[in-house]
C-alpha cells in the first residue's frame, strides 16, 4: 500500500512512514478503522507514556501512517495534520468530537480512553492520571482501500 501511495502522491520514496492499529484488541481495531474510512474518525489520542514505552515519538505535523485493521491488513495511510499535547483532564469536547467514537461525547471520550490506558499502562506500571500526557493526534486519510471490508 506504501509504494502505491508515493507513485499516486509523488512523494519522495525516502519518505518515512509508520504501521499501526487503533486500539489494544482486533474487534475495537477494526470497528475504528471503519470509522476512519467512513470519515467519522479523524483523530487519535495516544498517551505519551505509552509512546514512551513502546519506544515511539509523539506524531509530528506531516507524519505519515500506514494503518491496519484488527488482522494486520493495511487500509488507509493518513497524515498527521496537528498535534497538541495536553493532560487527560485538559482534552476537549471538540476534540473528543473529532476521535469520532461512541456518541462523540466528552464523557464517553473519557471512559473508553480511561479503560484504554488503564490497559496498556499497566504493564509499564503505570495507571492514567488527570495530568497525563495525551497526544491529541489529527489526521487527513490521503490514501484510503475501501475493499474488502473490515
Amino acid at each position: 500500500m506504501w509504494a502505491d501511495y508515493l507513485r499516486s502522491s509523488g512523494l519522495d520514496p525516502a519518505t518515512r512512514y509508520a504501521s499501526w492499529r487503533f486500539s489494544d484488541n482486533a474487534r475495537d481495531a477494526n470497528q475504528l478503522v471503519r470509522l476512519v474510512l467512513a470519515g467519522k474518525k479523524r483523530a487519535t489520542a495516544p498517551s505519551v507514556w505509552e509512546l514512551e514505552g513502546r519506544g515511539e515519538p509523539v506524531p509530528r505535523v506531516g507524519d505519515h501512517a500506514v494503518v491496519t485493521d484488527g488482522a494486520g491488513v493495511a487500509r488507509c495511510v493518513v497524515r498527521t495534520t496537528r498535534v497538541t499535547v495536553v493532560p487527560f483532564g485538559e482534552v476537549s469536547a471538540e476534540f473528543a468530537a473529532t476521535e469520532g467514537e461512541g456518541d462523540g461525547s466528552l464523557a464517553h471520550w473519557r471512559k473508553v480512553h480511561r479503560a484504554y490506558y488503564t490497559r496498556v499502562l499497566r504493564p509499564l506500571g503505570r495507571a492514567p492520571t488527570p495530568d497525563m500526557p495525551i497526544a491529541c493526534e489529527e489526521f487527513e486519510v490521503v490514501f484510503p482501500v475501501l475493499e474488502p471490508e473490515v
